[in-house]
């Protein structure tokens, strides 16, 4: 791992990848192995996250880190347009966009699939962005299967995961052998086999890949959540439905959700000016279908309860994101509930969409039969 690390930047590319900060593990600039987060792991559940030690040398013990990689191609904040006032005029420039080469290290599965989501969004043929472009142009990515799905994991369910299947150019599978961590490395792209011809690497065994197709299948069967997208009908659901107020009564509408969601795109603009006023600024801003003047027209929000917001956000993440992008907006990475405030869960709120629709289909249909 360590000269798969080596080998990366000295192709002068920043590595990035999931290192512990913060009480959390995070992603962040790593130059070697030294910097992952050997031995540790993490316990999460709804509104909760906390930090364990493995008492092994394990480097992706943990499942998915606290933020996504959605922040180094699509940045919270990022300028767009800067103004000056001079004797000559007004001056108007582009600043001009970080196009330095990185390599993504350590990506899980479900992350995999929300980046290709963003491509399929931002890369769009006939509304392609140019800033997104131009960060995602050269960026290496080096997955890792997952062994440990968290407590608030699905993504088996979403069919994105545990184990990487495509869109990466090295894949990483940590086996723990006889007490001691190998690492099972499969290239995904040529510039990725190429890469793996520079490091002292030998053909796995049968064995060991028997040991890699275990682990998958044990991290499937330990997955801690599911969820069927399919039932109930949501799209159908009444506005009315009284799940709906039920979550707006336990929603903060605080956008946690959104922010750490790897999927979610949706921004604003904001208009900064210097106090002389001789200098202003346009940014391109991270925003949420939480906030109230998200949906605002003509200065008055469309959306003014907390229901009628989780409603759009749950409906646009599993019903319209499909017919816009041709898939769910949703990877199962279970982000979204351990970073809730709260402790609201998607797949609890699903569950109980079903069994409160199933609920009252049962009690009305005597009363349509007996009419009959």
């Amino acid at each position: 791992m360590d000269s798969m690390i080596r080998r990366l930047r000295a192709q002068g590319r920043m590595v990035i990848g999931p290192t512990v900060r913060d009480g959390v593990i995070t992603h962040d600039q790593i130059v070697g192995v030294s910097d992952l987060p050997q031995g540790w792991t993490e316990e999460q559940e709804g509104g909760s996250y906390r930090l364990q030690q493995t008492g092994t040398d394990e480097l992706f013990a943990f499942s998915a880190p606290s933020q996504s990689w959605k922040q180094f191609v699509f940045p919270p904040r990022s300028v767009i347009i800067r103004g000056r006032r001079e004797a000559s005029g007004i001056q108007i420039e582009e600043p001009p966009v970080d196009t330095q080469s990185v390599a993504f290290f350590g990506v899980r599965s479900c992350d995999l699939a929300a980046l290709d989501i963003l491509d399929r969004v931002f890369l769009d043929p006939e509304a392609t962005d140019q800033h997104f472009a131009r960060r995602r142009a050269d960026v290496f990515v080096v997955a890792a299967a997952c062994a440990s799905p968290g407590n608030t994991c699905f993504c088996v369910s979403m069919d994105t995961g545990p184990s990487p299947t495509s869109g990466f150019d090295l894949s990483v599978s940590e086996l723990m052998i006889d007490g001691t961590c190998s690492y099972l490395v499969t290239p995904g792209s040529e510039r990725g086999a190429a890469l793996l011809e520079l490091i002292d690497t030998r053909p796995a065994t049968d064995r060991e890949l028997g040991i890699a197709q275990a682990q998958h299948d044990t991290a499937v069967d330990s997955m801690g959540r599911s969820l069927d997208a399919s039932h109930p009908p949501l799209a159908s659901l009444d506005p009315d439905h009284p799940q709906w107020a039920d979550v707006a009564q336990r929603c903060l509408a605080c956008g946690n959700c959104t922010m750490v969601c790897p999927t979610c795109f949706c921004s604003k603009t904001e208009d900064r000016t210097s106090l002389d006023g001789l200098e202003t600024e346009r940014s391109r801003v991270w925003d949420s279908c939480f906030t109230l003047d998200f949906t605002a027209m003509h200065g008055t929000s469309t959306r003014t309860s907390t229901a009628s917001r989780y409603r759009q956000w749950l409906l646009h993440k599993l019903v319209t994101w499909e017919e816009q992008f041709g898939s769910s907006g949703c990877v199962g990475c279970g982000r979204c509930i351990a970073w809730c405030p709260v402790g609201i869960d998607l797949t609890a709120e699903i569950a109980a969409l079903a069994q409160t629709q199933s609920h009252t289909q049962t009690e009305t249909r005597p009363q349509k039969e007996q009419k009959a």
